[in-house]
């Protein structure tokens, strides 16, 4: 039987800042994706150039909403966003 080894997330989540990450809310699916700018020492998330993807009834809708700030209580996980976005110049 391996033994559960605790890890700190701080060190982590230090390494995402200034990357676009995602941040899933416990409640409805609700997904961020937006870039990290800072986290505290209690681990709220402040986010810029942040879109609020919403999946219901297999349709996924994202929402362009600018800078916002998620209290910690709220997150089940945050990753690295690892797919390019494309870019497109006019």
């Amino acid at each position: 039987m391996s033994s559960f080894q605790p890890v700190n997330p701080k060190p982590f989540l230090k390494t995402l800042i200034n990357k676009t990450v995602i941040v899933r809310l416990k409640w409805n699916k609700t997904e961020y994706k937006g870039t990290l700018l800072s986290i505290d020492n209690y681990m709220n998330l402040q986010l810029d150039n942040t879109y609020e993807i919403v999946v219901e009834n297999n349709e996924r809708k994202e929402e362009l909403i600018g800078e916002i700030f998620i209290r910690c209580n709220n997150v089940l996980f945050i990753r690295e966003d690892t797919t390019k976005m494309e870019v497109t110049e006019n």
